[in-house]
C-alpha cells in the first residue's frame, strides 16, 4: 500500500502504486492514477482524468489536473498525461485539455517546472525541457524537448518553441521560436545561436557552423526567408540540424502570425464549417 500521511485525502477509485509517496493535506481525485516511486510534498492537488508516471517529484502546493481556464470548456472528459523522472515545484499549475484541441495536456520525461509555472490546456511539453519560475504558457502551445524558456516568460497560445531553443526571461513570445536559436525581447526576436545548448548536448562543430551561416542569412541580414532557405537547400550537404531548422522555418512562413500549429486549427474550423 502507497505511504499515506494522515492528514491527505484519497478518493475512491484513485490507483496509486504502492510505492508511491503523499504528504500531508495532499488531496488526490478519483479518476486519478500515479505510478511507482513518485512523492507527493505537502499540500499538492491532482483532479480531473490525470495519468502520473513513475518517480516523479511533485514538491508543495502544486495543483495538477484542474479545469482549463477555457470559456468554451463544458466539462468534456479530456485529460492530462504526465511522464517520467520529471520535478514540478511549488505552486504549479498544470491544465487538463479540451475538445477544441487535443483532449490531452502532456508532459513528458525529465522535465523541471520551476515555481509558479501555469502550463495550460492542450499543451505540449516534450522531454527534457526547464520551465523556469512564472513561466506562462497559454493553451495549445508546444515545447519541443530541451528547449529552456527563462524566468517571467509569456507565451501566445498555439506557439511552438523549438528544440533547443533558449528564450531569455521576462520574453513576449507571440509566433514560434526556431530550434536552436536564442530569442527575448518584448516582442522577442531572435538574437543568436544556442551555442552553448548545442555544445552541452554534443552537436558536432559543423552543425553549429551550418547553424550560424542559417542565423546570419535569415535573422542578422534579413533576408527573404524563402529565397535564403532555398539558397541553402541547394548548397546540399546539410547537417540533420540545419535540416530541421529550414522545414520549422517553412512551416513558420505557411502559418498563422507565424504560428504554424493555429494555421492548422483555422483550416480544421473551415473545413468543419464547409461540412467536410
Amino acid at each position: 500500500m502507497a505511504t499515506l500521511h494522515p492528514t491527505c485525502v484519497i478518493a475512491p477509485g484513485a490507483e496509486l502504486d504502492p510505492s508511491v509517496v503523499v504528504g500531508p493535506f495532499c488531496s488526490v481525485g478519483s479518476r486519478v492514477r500515479i505510478g511507482a516511486g513518485t512523492v507527493l510534498g505537502p499540500h499538492v492537488s491532482i483532479q480531473g482524468r490525470t495519468s502520473i508516471g513513475e518517480r516523479n517529484q511533485l514538491v508543495g502546493h502544486c495543483a495538477l489536473g484542474g479545469m482549463p481556464q477555457d470559456l468554451k470548456y463544458a466539462g468534456e472528459e479530456s485529460a492530462l498525461v504526465i511522464g517520467d523522472d520529471n520535478v514540478i515545484r511549488e505552486f504549479v499549475t498544470i491544465n487538463i485539455g479540451t475538445a477544441a484541441g487535443s483532449w490531452v495536456t502532456t508532459l513528458g520525461n525529465r522535465n523541471l517546472i520551476m515555481a509558479c509555472a501555469h502550463v495550460a490546456h492542450d499543451c505540449q511539453i516534450e522531454d527534457e525541457v526547464i520551465l523556469s519560475n512564472n513561466v506562462l504558457l497559454a493553451g495549445h502551445v508546444r515545447v519541443e524537448s530541451q528547449a529552456i524558456v527563462s524566468g517571467g516568460t509569456a507565451v501566445n497560445h498555439f506557439v511552438t518553441i523549438g528544440t533547443l531553443a533558449m528564450v531569455g526571461g521576462m520574453s513576449r513570445i507571440v509566433k514560434d521560436v526556431a530550434p536552436y536559436m536564442v530569442v527575448e525581447g518584448n516582442p522577442a526576436r531572435v538574437r543568436g545561436v544556442n551555442t552553448v545548448g548545442l555544445r552541452r548536448r554534443g552537436k558536432s562543430p559543423e552543425a553549429i557552423e551550418q547553424l550560424r551561416d542559417a542565423y546570419r542569412r535569415i535573422f542578422a541580414d534579413e533576408s527573404p526567408t524563402i529565397l535564403a532557405i532555398q539558397e541553402m537547400e541547394a548548397r546540399g550537404g546539410l547537417t540533420p540540424e540545419l535540416v530541421r531548422l529550414l522545414t520549422f522555418l517553412r512551416d513558420m512562413e505557411r502559418g498563422y502570425q507565424g504560428r504554424y500549429r493555429e494555421a492548422l486549427r483555422r483550416s480544421s474550423g473551415a473545413e468543419a464549417e464547409a461540412g467536410i
